[in-house]
């Protein structure tokens, strides 16, 4: 079986190197409109070779799309018009409009809507690994507008990246990752942004930088290109939980002012709850 990777980065990348170690393909081809990261994917042995994204579908009985989610919106219909029987993965972290958009379309069974809850804050074919799925989350979504044999061709694939499987439509997944991930984006984005307007005047702060602060800000080094367009297709749903959390943060800010510590004591008792959920 040949596959095709559409966006050798991060998470295209690790899809290609896992399954070229497991043997669970013919052939990786990899397509990327920036040539640079196809060259270092030929180079990391992540694919077996580059292609234009044409050849590439007309080679491949699966196509993987891994790119941002704003360039899957305007790629995905075209490529439905284009294939035969091919089976295209859609690997975006947004799919409430991705699926809207093929909703009519006479092959939409083609495509399986998968989300990997996996990544790291580094993007690009050097940051590709061999474990990065191993034990995390594939959320299938609207799998039952997907043909049998295609979602059955994606779940072999899931289970050869070692995976655990969920099910969700599309308006459910894009609630609860704005939740789960979009959110810590953003309050990594904007912790990065005030702790870089203090050091124009403190400009030893990160002398004091310990772990504490790596941890909670590392999401900050994400790149902009994937995450401006997630936003922008999960606006409402990222309004809703940003929302909230500047609720909690008013709170906290209203008691540390009124040096009301035993609400900010039950606060971060009340906090500590998410132990059940993050063990």
């Amino acid at each position: 079986m040949n596959i095709a990777i559409v966006g050798v980065g991060l998470i295209g990348g690790s899809v290609a190197i896992t399954l070229k170690q497991k043997l669970a393909a013919t052939k990786i081809i990899g397509v990327d409109k920036n040539e640079s990261n196809l060259k270092k994917a030929l180079q990391m042995g992540l694919i077996d070779e580059g292609a234009s994204l044409e050849e590439a579908v007309d080679r491949c009985e699966v196509i993987f799309l891994t790119i941002p989610v704003d360039s899957i919106l305007s790629l995905l219909p075209a490529l439905l018009d284009r294939i035969a029987n091919q089976v295209i993965i859609d690997m975006g972290s947004t799919k409430e409009r991705i699926m809207k958009a093929i909703a009519d379309h006479p092959k939409r069974g083609r495509v399986v809507a998968a989300h990997p809850m996996a990544g790291t804050e580094y993007s690009g074919p050097e940051a590709a690994t061999t474990d990065l799925f191993k034990g995390k989350m594939m959320v299938y979504v609207d799998a039952t507008n997907s043909d049998e044999d295609a979602f059955e061709i994606m779940d072999s694939i899931t289970e050869q990246l070692e995976m655990h499987t969920t099910f969700m439509n599309a308006y459910e997944h894009d609630v609860h990752t704005a939740y789960v991930s979009h959110i810590s984006h953003i309050t990594s984005f904007a912790l990065a942004l005030t702790v870089l307007e203090k050091e124009k005047s403190q400009g030893r702060i990160f002398e004091l930088a310990g772990s504490g602060f790596e941890s909670t800000v590392r999401l900050a080094k994400s790149s902009p290109d994937m995450w401006t367009p997630i936003f922008k297709q999960n606006r409402e749903n990222v309004l809703e939980v940003l929302q909230e959390h500047i609720k909690q943060l008013q709170n906290v800010h209203e008691v540390l002012t009124n040096e009301d510590y035993d609400a900010f004591y039950k606060l971060i008792k009340k906090s500590n709850k998410i132990q059940r959920i993050l063990k």
